[in-house]
Formats: C-alpha cells, sequence, structure tokens
C-alpha cells in the first residue's frame, strides 16, 4: 500500500497528538544538548563580537605599536603623527609606597600624555576630578591600591611615592579604557602625566618598561595599509604593531579556545543524550507496537512506517532543538550577569548565526543517528514478529540504517572540525570520546557476556537480579555507556581540579622562591645580594642578567613576512625576555647540541627550549635574529634545552651566549629563597633602598594562577554537568523502554507468588550492582585520564583529593541506584489481569 505524503503527514499528526507524550525523552535529551551547545557558541561569539566592537577602545586607537626599553625616536614619532591624531603611553611595574616607608604594594604605573585616552572616557571618583590626565604632582590609583595602602581620596589628600617623587592621590581610577589591551598584570593601576614620568627616576638605561603609541585615524584610513606603510619605513624598529581589529589578541584567543574546548564537551555531552534520544524512540515505538502491527496488516509498507513516525520524530526534534537555540541564545546574558568581573567583557545581547545553525545541526544530525536504529527495527519486523515482541526482540539493523548511521556521524565529525579553530585539536578529541564510548560498549558487552557464564545463584532474588544484566532486552549496554562517561567526565576534573590545587597548596611552596625581584641596577648587584644575606645569612640568591627583545627572523625566515603565525609559536608574539649566561641556566638541560665555554668571547650564540624550536621547525646550526633596543642580533643556535618551567626559577626561552648583549643598557632580575622572618625584613627594606626595582611576592602571583585555574575548572564542570544531566535522561528512558517488559516480568512472578517487596529487592540488587560497577568504571577511566593531563601535560604530581573523589562516586552510583529505584515503583503497581490484557 503506497500513500501520499499528505495522507502520511495527517496519520503521523494525529498518532502524535494523541500520543506526544511518548517522545518527551527525545525533546529532553535535544533540548539539554542544543541549549549548551548554542549557550557556549553565542557566549563566545558574543565576546569576541563585544571585543571587535570595542576594538578601537580596547586598543586605545586604530593603531597600536608598542616598544620595549626605549621610547620612540623623534623621527618615528612625527611619521606616526603623520598618519592621525598620537597618544603617547609609558607602562612599567613599580614600587609604591604609602605615607610609611614599610607601607609598599608593587603596582603597574602608567604614565600617559594630555590627548589619552583617544577613544572611550577615563572614568574616576570623584566626579570633579574628570579630565583626560592627571594634573601636575597628582596621581589616580586603582581602589584595590588605595585599599592596600590605606588611603582615603576623599577626606585627605595621601600622598604616595614612586621611585624619587611624590604624588598626591586625588581621583579612585573606576573605568580604564585599555584596561584589557594592557593584558595580564601583577598589580594595581597608577596613573600620571608623562611629562613627571622622569622625576621618579624609575626609567634607567636597562629598566623594563614598555612604550604605547596610539594613533587615530581618519575615516577612510585603512589600519592594516597604514600599520604596513610604518613597518617599511621602519624594518629594524622592533615594533609590534595592533590595529584596532584585534585589540586583545591574547584575551581573544584565550576566550576562542576555551569556548572550543567547552563545545567539545558539549558535543560529547549531546552524543550522550543521543543515546537517551535512541532509547527514548525505541520506548515510544514499543508503545505503538500495536498500531505498527495493525498497519502492516492492513497493507502498510515499510516505508509508509518509516515515514509516518519519522515525520513524527522530526517534528517533536525540531520543537526541541528550537527551543533549545531559544533558550540558548539569550543564556549569554544569564551568563554575563552571574559571572561579573569574571569575564573580559560583558557579552552583547545579539543573535549570532554561525554557533546556531551549527548546535541546530548537531541536534538534527544526533536525532537522525540514534533514532534510525530502534525505526529501522520497527518497520523490518513482521507484523507477527511485533506482536511477539515483549518475547521476542530483534536487534539486527538492516544495511541502509547502518549507511544513514554512519553518513549522520561522519556528518558529526566534519561539522566538528570545520568549525573549530584547531582542527587536529577537535579530530583527537571526538576521536578520544568515541574511543571512549566504544571502550564503555565493549566493557558493558564483557558485562552481559560474564553475567551470562556466572555460576547461577541457589537464591531467587540474587539469580533473578543477575539475569536482568544479561537477558534479551536489556538495556545494561546504554546505562553503562552514558553514565559511564558522564561520571567519567566527573571524575577527571575532580581529580585534575583538586591535583591542581594541591600542587599549588603544597608543592609550589616547597619549590618556589619567596620574591622576585626586577630591575636591579647592574652596578648595584653586590649591594643587593649583601641586603639579602644580612636578612638571612642561608638565603639562596639568583642573579642574572635581563633584557627584553622581539624575534625578527629565524631559520632564514622574516617574521613579519608569514602569512600567519605557526601553532604554537607563542615566542614570536610581542616582545620576549632574554638573557646571556657562560653557563646552563638552573632548571634546564641540554639535550641537543653543545653549550659554549664559559669565557666564549666569539660571535652571538644562542640556546633554545625544544618545545620552541619544535615549534619554529629549526635546529641546531640554523639562524634566530632579535631586535634589542632598535638593533637586530642575529646568532647561531648551539645548543636546544629541554627547560623546567614549573620550577618557579628564572627560566627564559632564549639563552645567548656571554658577551652578545653586555655592552646593551640592562638591569639584573633576582629570585630570593628566604625564611618566613627575613621575607618580611626584606619586603619592608627593599623598596626604598632600591626605588627602581619591583619586587614581586610569588604567593600573590600564584593566588592569580590559582584563582584562573579554579575558573577555568568551573567553567569545564558546567558544561561536562550536561553530560550527567544528560545520563540520567538516558537512565529515565532505559527504565521507560523496559517499562513493558519489566511490567510483564512482574505480572508472571506475582502470579508465581512473589510479592511486591520480592520484586523490588531484585530490581535494588540489578541497580545496585549496575551502580558499583559504573562507580569503578568512572575511577578507573577518570583517574586514567587525569593522570594523563597532570603528569604527562602539566608535569606536576599526581595528588587526587580522594574526599571530593569519593563524594563524586557515592553522589552518582547513588543517583544512578535511586533513579532505578524510583523508575521501579510504577511497575510494582500493575494489576495482573490489565497488564496481561494490554500483551
Amino acid at each position: 500500500m503506497t500513500l501520499s505524503l499528505a495522507a502520511i503527514w495527517r496519520i503521523s499528526r494525529r498518532d502524535l497528538s494523541a500520543r506526544i507524550r511518548g517522545l518527551r525523552l527525545l525533546a529532553v535529551c535535544l533540548f539539554l544538548g542544543v541549549a549548551t551547545l548554542a549557550a557556549i557558541g553565542s557566549l563566545t561569539a558574543g565576546i569576541a563580537d563585544e571585543l571587535s566592537r570595542r576594538g578601537q577602545t580596547i586598543l586605545g586607537g586604530d593603531i597600536q605599536i608598542s616598544i620595549a626599553q626605549r621610547e620612540a625616536t623623534e623621527a618615528e614619532k612625527a611619521a606616526f603623527r603623520k598618519e592621525g591624531a598620537l597618544s603617547e603611553t609609558v607602562r612599567m611595574r613599580a614600587m609604591a609606597i604609602g605615607r610609611a616607608d614599610n607601607d609598599s604594594v608593587l603596582a603597574e604605573l602608567k604614565a600617559v600624555d594630555g590627548t589619552y585616552p583617544l577613544y572611550g572616557k577615563l572614568d574616576v571618583e570623584p566626579t570633579k576630578v574628570m579630565f583626560r590626565a592627571p594634573p601636575q604632582n597628582t596621581i589616580l590609583i586603582a581602589s584595590s591600591l588605595a585599599d592596600r595602602l590605606n588611603l582615603d581620596v576623599n577626606n585627605r589628600a595621601p600622598q604616595i611615592r614612586f621611585g624619587e617623587a611624590t604624588f598626591t592621590a586625588t581621583g579612585i581610577i573606576k573605568n580604564e579604557p585599555d584596561r584589557l589591551g594592557e593584558g595580564f598584570t601583577v598589580g594595581p593601576v597608577a596613573i600620571i602625566r608623562l611629562g613627571q614620568l622622569k622625576s621618579t627616576g624609575l626609567i634607567q638605561p636597562g629598566s623594563m618598561f614598555e612604550s604605547k603609541y596610539r594613533i587615530k585615524l581618519r575615516a577612510d584610513q585603512d589600519p592594516a595599509a597604514v600599520a604596513k606603510r610604518l613597518e617599511a619605513a621602519f624594518p629594524s624598529g622592533g615594533w609590534e604593531i595592533t590595529d584596532r581589529s584585534n585589540g586583545a589578541p591574547g584575551t581573544r584567543r584565550f576566550i576562542e579556545r576555551m569556548g572550543q574546548f567547552l563545545t567539545l564537551v558539549g558535543l560529547a555531552s549531546l552524543v550522550i543524550a543521543g543515546i537517551g534520544v535512541g532509547n527514548g524512540v525505541g520506548s515510544y515505538l514499543e508503545s505503538k507496537r500495536a498500531s505498527i502491527a495493525t498497519l502492516k496488516v492492513n497493507g502498510a509498507d515499510s516505508r509508509v512506517i518509516f515515514r509516518i513516525y519519522m515525520m513524527q520524530i522530526l517534528t517533536v526534534a525540531a520543537f526541541a532543538i528550537i527551543l533549545g537555540l531559544a533558550v540558548g541564545s539569550v543564556m549569554p546574558q544569564a551568563i554575563g550577569w552571574i559571572a561579573g568581573d569574571v569575564l573580559p567583557v560583558a557579552p552583547g545581547f545579539a543573535l549570532y548565526p554561525i554557533p546556531l545553525v551549527a548546535s541546530a545541526a548537531y541536534g538534527l544530525l544526533i536525532a537522525i543517528a540514534f533514532a534510525l536504529p530502534p525505526l529501522a527495527r520497527a518497520r523490518t519486523v513482521p507484523a507477527a514478529g511485533l506482536f511477539r515482541a515483549v518475547v521476542e526482540r530483534s536487534s539486527r539493523a538492516d544495511r541502509q540504517t547502518i549507511i544513514w548511521v554512519t553518513a549522520a556521524i561522519g556528518a558529526i565529525v566534519a561539522l566538528a572540525v570545520a568549525t573549530a579553530r584547531e582542527p587536529l585539536f577537535s579530530l583527537i578529541f571526538i576521536g578520544a570520546a568515541f574511543g571512549l564510548l566504544l571502550l564503555l560498549a565493549g566493557i558493558a558487552w564483557g558485562m552481559r557476556w560474564i553475567a551470562m557464564r556466572l555460576p547461577r545463584p541457589t537464591a531467587p532474588l540474587p539469580r533473578l537480579a543477575l539475569a536482568n544484566l544479561h537477558r534479551p532486552g536489556s538495556h545494561t549496554q546504554a546505562l553503562v555507556v552514558a553514565l559511564g562517561l558522564g561520571l567519567t567526565l566527573f571524575v577527571t576534573l575532580a581529580a585534575i581540579q583538586t591535583s591542581i590545587n594541591n600542587e599549588i597548596s603544597r608543592q609550589v611552596p616547597e619549590r618556589a622562591p619567596s620574591f622576585f625581584v626586577l630591575d636591579i641596577p647592574r652596578e648595584r648587584a653586590a649591594e643587593f645580594g649583601n641586603m639579602v644575606t644580612a636578612a638571612d645569612p642561608k638565603a639562596q640568591v639568583n642573579l642574572i642578567p635581563a633584557l627584553r627583545g622581539t624575534i625578527t627572523e629565524f631559520g632564514g625566515q622574516r617574521v613579519d613576512q608569514l602569512a600567519e603565525l605557526p601553532e604554537g609559536a607563542w615566542v614570536l608574539r610581542g616582545d620576549r625576555g632574554l638573557t646571556y649566561s657562560g653557563i646552563v641556566p638552573e632548571g634546564s638541560e641540554v639535550i641537543s647540541g653543545k653549550w659554549w665555554a664559559a669565557d666564549y668571547k666569539g660571535p652571538p650564540l644562542v640556546s633554545l627550549d625544544q618545545r620552541v624550536a619544535e615549534s619554529l621547525n629549526i635546529k641546531v646550526g640554523d639562524t634566530i635574529t632579535v631586535n634589542v633596543l632598535g638593533v637586530e642580533v642575529q646568532a647561531k643556535i648551539a645548543a636546544l634545552r629541554e627547560v623546567k618551567w614549573e620550577n618557579f626559577g628564572l627560566n627564559y626561552a632564549l639563552v645567548f651566549s656571554p658577551g652578545s648583549f653586555y655592552a646593551a643598557p640592562h638591569n639584573m632580575v633576582a629570585t630570593l629563597t628566604v625564611s618566613k622572618t627575613a621575607e618580611r625584613v626584606l619586603a619592608k627594606k627593599i623598596p626604598p633602598a632600591f626605588p627602581s626595582s619591583s619586587l614581586i611576592e610569588v604567593g600573590e602571583v600564584v593566588g592569580q594562577v590559582s584563582t584562573l585555574l579554579t575558573q577555568m575548572a568551573q567553567a569545564i564542570a558546567a558544561a561536562a554537568s550536561i553530560a550527567i544531566l544528560a545520563g540520567i535522561a538516558v537512565l529515565v528512558g532505559a527504565i521507560a523502554a523496559a517499562r513493558q517488559s519489566r511490567i510483564y516480568d512482574s505480572v508472571i512472578m506475582k502470579l508465581l507468588g512473589a510479592t511486591r517487596r520480592q520484586i523490588l529487592a531484585a530490581q535494588a540488587m540489578e541497580y545496585g550492582v549496575l551502580a558499583v560497577i559504573l562507580g569503578l568504571l568512572a575511577l578507573l577511566l577518570g583517574m586514567g585520564a587525569a593522570w594523563y593531563v597532570i603528569v604527562q601535560i602539566f608535569d606536576f604530581t599526581f595528588a587526587p583529593d580522594p574526599v571530593v573523589l569519593a563524594i563524586t562516586l557515592v553522589g552518582g552510583a547513588g543517583l544512578t541506584f535511586a533513579l532505578g529505584i524510583v523508575g521501579s515503583l510504577p511497575i510494582l503497581a500493575a494489576r495482573p489481569a490489565a497488564a496481561l490484557r494490554s500483551l
């Protein structure tokens, strides 16, 4: 019998209107997955769009030229002014000293000219001091700096000292328009007028500071063209030029990579939800068994059956997808409101088609991939087989269904790779996720195989519980795969987060020095060392020279001529720390080439971190050129090193031979490892004795890193929680899909004299065994994955918190058990007579 599409739709719509409740699980699973992906994609796109929209304000101009350790020459400034209005700022780390010399705080001192800011507005309190730059002898400070120095700008005029100059704090900075474009900072900001920076005495030959020149272009000027013109005019300037299209490149990269990872976690959750889709569709078709058999008896062929129920599935799927898109599109505003200052910028309200279309496509492909197998079984089974479906099941899919399912999965992988910022990473993640799914499926099959061959217990209830794990129609495999993957994700995250926290709280204090000290005058290095040893004779002092430079050429390739930077080549972004040494630095090991003699006096040589060399595809014998203070120095690569970055020492990716930069103006940096008593003494003595030096307490830096890692872990856990919700939906769907066969078993057992308590006890044993197995699986797989991340990637000590892991496992296993028991209660209420009439 053949029917028109209109007739098929009419039958499908009427049938769906009568029993739409049967596809609720399909709707819930797709809604959860699509809403999560749409929210993550929209949030990432919203932040990136806001960064682009506010690019001029974040950057401080249409073009920014950054120069390390020097100011622009008059010729360079003249070229800048020729292109448009110019604003100059200088930023450096310096010690802010309060009323008493004992009060000192590391701050970011920023000197601005009279045209600052070119875009945006510098907001301060009280509002009566609104201006472009502070007046002479005054300073604007961040609220955190005022709090730490106990300064009150409202009731009196507090004094604050930087270097040799004293300023009157007249306002609290409420909004620094270009704050995000300044990048990572280790202290609160303080702003003075540019002309007064010289009076502080902080700018000395070799001092670590950065000059930034912002240009406001005319409306008809192209920033990229202007940038190329300036670079061509000063090829050896050693600048880093950024335009308004990417005002905060580091923030953008972090947000995009984090968004990509969260999207992949959300996609894994959607795959888990797909198992729930399959269970939901299977349960629904099980309830329509009589209707399908009746249609077949009356002449409907397999194609008609397929179209009727596929229309129903796609209709419900479309409704769930649209609802998920609607919720996901408004979630960025809710996340921005909840997260507050955690996000770099608050995402604006807008619809972003690309992530929404991608989320809808994922949802549709998942629905097709997981709904087709149960639908194929229903359309290919003969009518007589459908009537016997309670006791006779077919699990084999036809060839056409296998092709369509494979194509849908292939499309999911292709879409994930095509929309990824890093396709290879996405492909590896997806491959690992599918590999884990296959592993869990294999484990589930092994569980059923073992359960079939175990000796049967003599007691009837344990025997029944064991049989339920491998009986025909058992949902052991779906439950193990879905809930096992969800719990594994949570165990992995818990183990990673607690291991990192333990590393920071226990291991870092054992290895980390007490202080980093920057900008120690080279001629006063001995005096500095004597002050430290006077405070603690057992102090460990590591003093090395420090410069800043920009890599302009490597292996014969000019950096400014590259279309894009090589993957992982972070060392090419902006200026880098450089040093020179006659011996192999502490924390490094030469693994290729040969280190130079301690008294080497020949042409410049350099040693690179091995990973940096790999990212640049260069080796021993190649050359690399750096620009230091406007002078290009080419050096031959003599050795590659393995650098232990985690030892909190003075590690540098590039270490040059002695004499390479000895004549260049530069200062020293140091790490100090001293006793707690000496820490307090030196924190008071060093700032006034060495006013141009910056004292960084390692504990504060560790605290900032710990906060950042915690926020990242919370974001990942929030995305992974959808996997648990999807796993719960799968469990509910498995219970629903097995309800008919469970009712059949319950009725037969009641007729044979079993009580409700005995039936419930048998099912409790079944779900108890399943919960224990899932917990052990999650523990084993999650700990293995966490160990790999912590030890192989972070190179930390693997030390997860057993209490947190126990809570995670007990909570997950307990939830599995509780839901299984709750889902069994309606089965116990089935009356034998009514149940037998419905079979």
